[in-house]
């Protein structure tokens, strides 16, 4: 009996996705629950497996875009598992049986024609004019060939004023690089299709800068405060709970408690309406294999220190290993993001549609500030918060990244109420 598998829905509101690898061949027997290929949505890659043991046939290319419900494969699970591939693979091939006959025999042939046929091209072939020793016209002497061989400049390209149009070591310092004309490094290219979910982020990060209203404001946080506390207590935080106690916590906390500050902030627009949110559902943006993912936190608002880091570290998880769902990455109502973590010492976010606003984090550095006065040397960030000014207003947004770093300078009174250890859950 053939068995038609069919494209899964991925999530809803999605109609089609597109083949991105098959993971076996036709004839190939498969088992069932293995991953047979992946696939993109315009959200996440995901993997398709059998559902049932048996002889495979694709129904389609990889590259195909497939509507949600198609046929993209048949499983002959009446077919018996064939035996024996472990000795068809170990065989030797013809080409490893030296003389015996076939395909050894006819190279051993070729190999020992080939001296004849070389031997008579040459003595048709005039025999090659003997180099110059002396410099000639367009040779560079030893010293100039150096300096033009460290410029990556071909000696065809410079003309030599020294005698019989010889190139010098002063043609070689003033030679320059003529920028029509390619250097000595490889100049290949290569063209590959992007992928469906790499297209629909192309798509919706176009959609953002033409539909809405996009500035970004900006402000600096000491990280002194944050340093001490995680300095004391990671150890113990981490035997306890068994995640580190990482600097996203402390964002997520700082920005719940600004989006109650400023709850424009928490909104979106939907047509000629204003949606707004008494809940917190924080997008996180994670580096994945197959690009950036923006898993959600859900109630962020209600999670303590230890509840956002084992979240945190749950669905960068699942973003690694490819395993993340597109229900987990949809319906957040502000994003974070830490390009800080690729070296990153200042950026413009763009925002993550349909939200109206996210914060961008970006590198550590020390850097001398004044403190009462004093130049001292504290762990400065700078904090990036882009937003669409046709709902929230520059006042709004200056005060919502004010209050994150209010929030991030004194964690211990404005994010932990005064007590550490409760908070830590330690």
């Amino acid at each position: 009996m053939a068995l038609e598998m069919k494209v899964p829905s991925p999530g809803e509101s999605i109609t089609e996705v597109e083949i991105a690898e098959w993971l076996v061949a036709t004839g190939d027997w498969v088992e069932k629950d293995q991953a047979i290929a992946e696939v993109d949505s315009d959200k996440a890659t995901l993997e398709l497996p059998a559902e049932a043991s048996g002889i495979i046939t694709l129904m389609a290319e990889e590259g195909d875009a497939v509507a949600v419900g198609a046929v993209v494969c048949l499983i002959d699970t009446d077919a018996k598992k064939p035996a024996g591939d472990e000795d068809v693979k170990d065989a030797p091939s013809s080409m490893d049986k030296g003389d015996e006959g076939g395909s050894g025999s006819a190279e051993k042939d070729l190999k020992k024609d080939a001296p004849e046929t070389k031997k008579a091209d040459s003595e048709k072939a005039p025999a090659p004019a003997q180099a110059k020793e002396s410099y000639a016209s367009g040779t560079a002497s030893p010293a100039a060939k150096k300096i033009l061989d460290e410029k990556g400049i071909s000696s065809a390209s410079v003309s030599g004023s020294g005698r019989d149009g010889r190139i010098t070591k002063d043609d070689a310092v003033n030679a320059k690089p003529s920028m029509g004309t390619p250097g000595n490094g490889s100049r290949g290219e290569s063209r590959s299709k992007l992928s469906m979910l790499r297209r629909k982020v192309a798509e919706r990060l176009v959609q953002v800068k033409n539909e809405t209203a996009m500035l970004t404001t900006f402000n600096e946080v000491d990280m002194h405060a944050i340093y001490a506390l995680r300095t004391e207590h990671k150890d113990a935080f981490k035997s306890k709970h068994g995640v580190s106690l990482g600097f996203m916590s402390f964002f997520t906390k700082a920005v719940t408690r600004a989006l109650e500050m400023y709850p424009a902030v928490n909104s979106m627009i939907d047509g000629k309406e204003m949606i707004s949110y008494d809940f917190t559902d924080i997008s996180i943006a994670v580096s994945g294999p197959k690009g950036l993912m923006v898993p959600v936190i859900r109630n962020a608002e209600n999670l303590s220190f230890r509840g956002v880091e084992q979240e945190v570290k749950r669905l960068a998880l699942r973003a690694r290993d490819g395993e993340i769902t597109v229900d987990e990455m949809t319906g957040g109502t502000f994003t974070i993001t830490n390009g800080g973590i690729f070296g990153s010492m200042m950026s413009t976010p763009i925002i993550n549609p349909p939200q109206s606003a996210i914060l961008g984090m970006h590198n550590i550095i020390d850097r001398p500030v004044a403190i009462d006065g004093q130049v001292v040397i504290r762990p400065m960030m700078y904090l990036a918060v882009s937003y669409d000014h046709r709902i929230i207003d520059g006042k709004e947004s200056v005060g919502f990244l004010v209050a994150i770093k209010e929030a991030l300078e004194d964690p211990i009174g404005l994010l932990m109420d005064g007590n550490v250890k409760k908070a830590l859950e330690l």
